[in-house]
């Protein structure tokens, strides 16, 4: 067997802190089982982000479909910062004590691929971008670290499961594998030509035996006009300057006449080496610093028992609802029952929150990915690095 929970035993609430299990044995035994009110919000976002993308929530709806609770929250995809609610429940809490621990582990590690994605995508522009990284990662979780990857910018994704979760083809090139199996860059560079469907853009891997430049220029010399692009998987540390070594590659591919193949880089790359490589990159692979991206450290905390206003220390009580301009973007966070004010700016402030449970039914149709994904890429503009 695999290290992994099944879909039935997270439903059942088999994955869930003992904490919660001890609570409701405690609140049936006294028969206290009040209507709450809780909201999920992060105080303090990693790498001193100023801003994340809120994913995860459709595996979140799937936990509480059919159960007595009523969710609020984000679309899928929007652009939050720190203290903003992104989600409010209301049940009666032992109808939902024990589905905390997965619903923050749904939103928790999708929104901070999701987000670190659409930093890599604020800093690549409207260049290609390939998530790279599922091989980094559990392979059960493959098919949600890529969609997150996905829906946060990335153009498409590598592996098989994960493009047909999405309804996408995979996107990939050749491994080294390959080419030393085949014992030649030039040789399996010829092969792949030959034996893959022509939709396929033909890149040749320039880096398993020999310097980059001169083995750019073979594999163009070899494929002529056919030859898409050359990809450098090579870490700077292994030698020299990687920017360095890509001018190189780029100066001898002008000179020679080959200046339509463009130039795709992988390994290590992150968003501040894709803004260091950004001018002479067409296009990047990127990997571990996705995949691995830190989780958004969301906490769910009940704000309203019995319907009156009650917290912990350090978290305003009552019910909120999160409010932004559309043309401006700037946010606030009022009071449940308040007329959202105007913008500073002088436009009408819109509520963000939409309902997504009621009462157990699901409400509204999931959108697609590449709907959630062009929501993502319309936000971005207002916000920056």
């Amino acid at each position: 067997m695999f290290h992994v929970a099944t879909d039935e035993e997270i439903k059942s609430g088999k994955v869930t802190d003992v904490y919660f299990v001890r609570t409701l044995e405690i609140l049936k035994a006294r028969g206290i089982n009040k209507r709450v009110a809780a909201e999920v919000w992060t105080k303090d976002l990693p790498l001193e982000w100023r801003w994340a993308v809120f994913a995860g929530i459709e595996e979140g709806v799937e936990l509480l479909a059919g159960k007595p609770v009523t969710v609020n929250g984000l679309p899928e995809g929007t652009i939050f910062q720190s203290y903003e609610p992104v989600l409010e429940i209301e049940c009666y809490y032992q109808d939902f004590a024990i589905f905390e621990t997965a619903l923050l582990g749904f939103i928790c590690q999708a929104s901070g691929i999701a987000t670190a994605a659409a930093r890599c995508r604020k800093a690549a522009g409207d260049k290609p971008m390939t998530s790279f990284g599922a091989r980094r990662m559990h392979p059960a979780i493959a098919p949600m670290v890529e969609r997150s990857a996905f829906i946060g910018g990335c153009d498409g994704v590598a592996v098989v499961k994960s493009a047909e979760f999405i309804g996408e083809e995979p996107v990939g090139t050749m491994p080294h594998a390959l080419i030393l199996v085949m014992g030649d860059t030039v040789e399996a560079t010829k092969a792949f030509h030959d034996v893959i469907s022509k939709k396929v853009p033909r890149v040749s891997l320039i880096d398993t035996f020999h310097d980059e430049k001169f083995a750019a220029l073979e594999a163009a010399d070899a494929l002529g006009k056919d030859l898409f692009a050359v990809r450098l998987d090579t870490p700077s540390s292994r030698r020299g300057n990687f920017l360095k070594i890509i001018e190189e590659v780029r100066w001898e591919l002008d000179l020679h006449g080959f200046d339509q193949v463009k130039i795709f880089v992988s390994g290590n790359i992150n968003e501040k080496a894709i803004q260091e490589l950004y001018h002479q990159v067409d296009a990047f692979g990127v990997g571990t610093s996705i995949s691995n991206a830190p989780v958004v450290d969301f906490s769910l905390d009940i704000v309203e028992v019995e319907g009156k206003p009650l917290s912990k220390r350090g978290k305003p009580s009552g019910r909120k609802k999160l409010i932004r301009c559309p043309h401006c973007f700037q946010t606030k966070v009022i009071s449940r029952q308040n007329v959202p004010p105007p913008c500073e700016c002088g436009a009408a402030m819109e509520s963000l929150n939409s309902p997504l449970i009621a009462d157990g039914e699901v409400v509204g149709n999931r959108s697609r990915p590449q709907k959630i994904r062009e929501y993502v890429l319309n936000q971005l503009p207002h916000f920056s690095l």
